[in-house]
């Protein structure tokens, strides 16, 4: 089975994660896809395939051949909450040559050429959009579907000489809890990759150090018709507290190793008003410094106010597995020997992001990126071709060939 159909079978499931629901997986959807997958690893003859009670799942191809080594291949069951995953309609267009793609005629959505310059690269081929009102799914059901596929080829194909390889799927990845309950010392890898997002080519070593911030404004409320000197309005104290954070440090104006405060959501009244923020910067100094920041101007506040109207609450969320790699390039070069002898140019650049194998990294199993060959990640422009989907599942099947000819 080729990638991409497998890929069209995957993104059938809505597997949104629910950040507020407390649950393990956070929605019932990921637990349907986990035991499509459970079921198609058996089919293909993996082995040890096993779904634990939050829905990771593992499974084994088996050594053809006796080596020290272990590799393992991990993608995300789930997709983000910021775009509706549900009852998704694929669109394929054919022999792309760069022009603006009409998504939705009826609501005159279009995913325009000129927006996306990236697209360039996909001439000539078949993508693969959405109908313009949800997102796609590739991130990261394309990184399931590649290393389905993987499997496939190494179990279909028993006269090619390999060690062990493990493949594993996490939940609620796009919520932060991807690596919760992940079992690295069951998985047993001496190293592993992620298949998670990014342009064809594409390898990943460094990833944002990641935290949240949620601010909470309490205010006091009185009939605005009695309210002078009085009332104190949450909403404008909200308004107050993002002013004072650095205007240029948000998403929309920064690349490469620029890092940001994000204001992903907010919501209230007059008594109370609520700021989530997501903060990311590659440099740790900075990502300390930033948080620092949002607790003087708690401290400011409340000092102006002169009593509690604001309250910072931080959470790490993780850390940039560059600190834990840099020892280990060699997996780089592995990767990028990888992509040159398939035919793909390499491309290394930093995660503005991070993926479970950041967190994965810190718990003691190095766990670099690799792309899907997919664009435009959490929104209704999303689209992947199925020759990206080709080419990075050769890719995969290289990064085999390549641990198992060493001794690594």
């Amino acid at each position: 089975m080729k990638a991409y159909e497998r890929f069209l079978k995957y993104i059938a499931i809505d597997t949104t994660s629910n950040p507020t629901s407390g649950l393990h997986p956070s929605s019932p959807n990921q637990k349907i896809l986990a035991t499509l997958l459970v079921d198609e690893m058996r089919q293909l003859g993996l082995i040890n395939v096993i779904m634990d009670a939050s829905s990771y799942v593992y499974g084994t191809i088996p050594a053809t051949i006796p080596h020290p080594t272990t590799v393992g291949f991990i993608a995300h069951l789930d997709t983000s909450c910021d775009v509706s995953g549900a009852n998704i309609k694929p669109k394929f267009h054919p022999n792309y040559q760069g022009e603006d793609l009409i998504l939705n005629e009826q609501e005159q959505i279009i995913l325009k050429a000129g927006d996306f310059p990236q697209l360039k690269n996909e001439w000539g081929r078949t993508l693969i959009t959405t109908d313009g009102t949800t997102l796609l799914g590739a991130d990261d059901k394309a990184g399931i579907a590649e290393i389905m596929t993987m499997a496939e080829y190494f179990l279909k194909h028993p006269e090619i000489p390999h060690g062990t390889i493990k493949i594993a799927f996490t939940p609620d990845e796009e919520i932060g809890e991807g690596a919760d309950g992940f079992d690295v010392r069951s998985f047993g890898c001496d190293f592993a990759f992620t298949v998670d997002g990014g342009e064809e080519g594409t390898i990943n070593y460094e990833n944002f150090n990641a935290a949240s911030a949620t601010v909470m404004l309490h205010g006091t409320n009185i009939h605005p018709g009695s309210a002078k000197g009085k009332m104190v309005n949450s909403i404008h104290l909200a308004m107050e507290f993002h002013q004072g954070l650095p205007k240029e440090q948000v998403p929309e104006l920064t690349e490469g190793y620029e890092g940001f405060q994000h204001l992903n959501n907010i919501h209230g009244t007059v008594e109370e008003t609520e700021l989530h923020y997501i903060i990311r910067n590659h440099d740790i100094t900075r990502f300390q410094a930033q948080k620092a920041h949002f607790l003087a101007l708690q401290e400011a506040m409340n000092k102006k106010y002169h009593h509690s109207v604001c309250t910072v609450t931080l959470k790490d969320t993780y850390y940039n597995m560059f600190e834990k790699m840099k020892d280990h390039l060699d997996l780089v070069d592995l990767m990028v020997q990888a992509n040159e002898k398939v035919g793909i140019v390499p491309k290394i650049e930093p995660i503005r992001g991070g993926t479970d194998g950041a967190r994965l990294t810190y718990e003691g199993l190095l766990c670099p990126n690799l792309a899907t060959g997919g664009y435009n990640f959490h929104g209704k422009m999303e689209c992947i071709s199925i020759e990206a989907m080709d080419h990075c599942t050769d890719v995969l099947i290289q990064i085999v060939h390549e641990v198992f000819s060493k001794k690594m």
